[in-house]
């Protein structure tokens, strides 16, 4: 379903009809009419496509974020878990743990950062470990072709329990972290470990009929009752990053079914970006664009608070 060179840079530029649809519906609405609102941002990355820390800090502020999560890549390595190097940087450009250590150091107001490596390589743990003990305070971005229940998965899971971090993964079919279906048993095996669901098959498996995984974001009504909607209501160790194109176009391509879903799990859902450009603003920004749809279907600013920031707090202790 993707071809092994595929880019974000050139999935952004080949959806661009796509999030140019979500900008249409959110024309006329005003992302900073609520600037007393707390935004915490769980996912962007350092050097993403490029993009310098001056223009990250910019994007930040522009989007309304307090504070940022930082999400490293592993270590550039040419084996099969990073697609002999396509994969390599979470497939972005994105760079490790040592320059989001360093930029959270550097702006420590700004940034909080995260620690990750690619897990087959045979230092993996002990190199998440490295920045665990620095301060990290989420394992991932997890974004590598492995199985999700592999022997080495588990090392970082159980690592994950041990210094009581988060596990962040990015689910792609067929492409990073395989047998979503048999996730369920890791949730089950690991009960202790809180997990956040990201990317395109994470968000196109939200309804029942969601079942053509090459299908990566759909765009019909939503039947309740999908896979991931049952995870989120089934297992009290599974959370849900709305960021990206994936998880605006969970909000956007039924928004009464989006309404009800985040009434619904409004205590498992976190705020993300994971957006590449450097404007911060609607209608070119899907962090910008994701905010204005998460006020335009949550009047009740309780809800919006847990969102926003609340649910981060709480998971992340910050």
């Amino acid at each position: 379903m993707i071809e092994e060179k595929f880019s974000r840079l050139k999935f952004i530029t080949s959806t661009g009809l796509l999030l140019a649809g979500a900008s249409l519906k959110l024309q006329g609405l005003n992302i900073t009419e609520s600037k007393d609102e707390k935004i915490i941002d769980i996912h962007q990355h350092a050097h993403y496509a490029g993009r310098t820390n001056e223009q990250l800090i910019a994007h930040q502020q522009a989007m309304g974020v307090s504070k940022t999560i930082l999400q490293p890549s592993g270590r550039p390595a040419d084996l099969a878990s990073t697609h002999f190097g396509a994969g390599n940087g979470l497939q972005a450009d994105a760079w490790g743990n040592e320059t989001c250590y360093e930029l959270a150091q550097k702006y420590p107001k700004k940034f909080l950062f995260g620690a990750n490596e690619i897990p087959d390589l045979p230092n993996a743990v002990s190199e998440i470990e490295k920045y665990l003990k620095k301060g990290g305070i989420v394992i991932g971005e997890s974004k590598f072709g492995v199985a999700c229940d592999s022997p080495e998965m588990q090392k970082i899971y159980a690592l994950a329990q041990e210094y009581d971090v988060p596990v962040l993964m990015h689910w792609e079919y067929k492409r990073y972290n395989y047998d979503f279906d048999r996730f369920y048993k890791m949730l089950e095996k690991f009960p202790k470990v809180n997990f956040i669901g990201h990317a395109m098959l994470w968000w196109a498996s939200i309804g029942k009929n969601d079942v053509d995984h090459t299908i990566r974001y759909p765009k019909t009504k939503v039947v309740p009752g999908g896979y991931t909607d049952r995870l989120l209501s089934d297992y009290p160790n599974i959370y849900g990053d709305l960021s990206a194109g994936s998880g605006l176009n969970a909000l956007t391509r039924d928004e009464d079914h989006a309404r009800e879903f985040l009434i619904r799990h409004q205590d498992k859902l976190l705020f993300g970006s994971d957006c590449i450009d450097t404007f911060g603003t609607a209608p070119k920004c899907i962090g910008a664009n994701t905010i204005a749809e998460i006020r335009k279907l949550c009047p009740e600013k309780k809800i919006r608070r847990k969102l926003f920031s609340a649910n981060a707090e709480k998971l992340f202790r910050i």
